[in-house]
């Protein structure tokens, strides 16, 4: 992205250049402390089979993840849920609550389901947590012609897509605590637009997501795929 400031000011300089300038003016992201895991999947709901291990992903709506995470809202935590279009690395579902039920993460589920073209052959993708094993959450990942896939134990990289866009939004775009729920509410719904059509991805051959949406074909990656070798679920 910054190639052309560079190139327009004929300047020659390298990553790690770039970042000792970055970090004198303390413009580097900081770590933040890891949250509490949200899943619980100590529950009697049906929990269901991960259909995306070596799955190829050639378009846009073959394969959506979904996931929770804690966000602070002055001395609480709010819950945000997301639904990431797993080929594009899109974010087509959102919405915060001061609670992670089922309910909450429907409204997310229903965003995601409005951009659905109606004969795309979806993987619905997340942990085993009882909000996405509930009755209510499966009947309308069911009612609206998708497969369910689960994670089957604690290891993120079961959802790692998820997780990796959970991270970006949380060290990139949001603050270390929100004061109230209105103003997170606000602040996410901004930060989710920026991100989908202004944030570079190098897995996506340096397209934003919104770019990659629209693509057709495997994105070239800098790192193998999770998902080699299951495209015949998504004809």
């Amino acid at each position: 992205m910054l190639q052309p400031f560079f190139k327009k000011h004929h300047l020659k300089i390298g990553r790690d250049a770039l970042f000792k300038i970055l970090k004198r003016q303390g413009l580097l992201i900081r770590k933040r402390k890891k949250n509490p895991v949200t899943t619980d999947s100590n529950h009697p709901f049906r929990k269901y089979p991960n259909l995306t291990v070596g799955l190829v992903l050639s378009k846009a709506h073959q394969l959506w993840v979904s996931d929770i995470t804690y966000i602070p809202v002055a001395s609480e935590y709010a819950y945000l849920s997301l639904i990431t279009d797993a080929y594009s690395r899109k974010i087509i579902g959102f919405y915060l609550s001061e609670d992670m039920t089922a309910r909450s993460c429907s409204q997310a589920l229903k965003m995601a389901i409005n951009q659905k073209p109606p004969q795309a052959a979806t993987i619905h993708h997340s942990d085993r947590g009882m909000q996405y094993c509930s009755d209510i959450y499966t009947k309308m990942v069911l009612d609206n012609k998708m497969l369910i896939s689960m994670t089957q134990n604690s290891d993120p990289y079961e959802n790692a897509i998820a997780e990796r866009v959970n991270g970006i939004l949380k060290a990139e775009f949001f603050p270390d605590m929100f004061t109230d729920l209105v103003t997170a509410r606000r602040a996410i719904a901004r930060a989710v637009l920026t991100y989908n059509h202004h944030r570079l991805h190098a897995s996506l051959d340096m397209m934003t997501p919104d770019q990659a949406h629209v693509q057709k074909g495997e994105l070239r990656k800098h790192w193998k795929s999770r998902y080699a070798g299951k495209e015949e679920l998504l004809q």
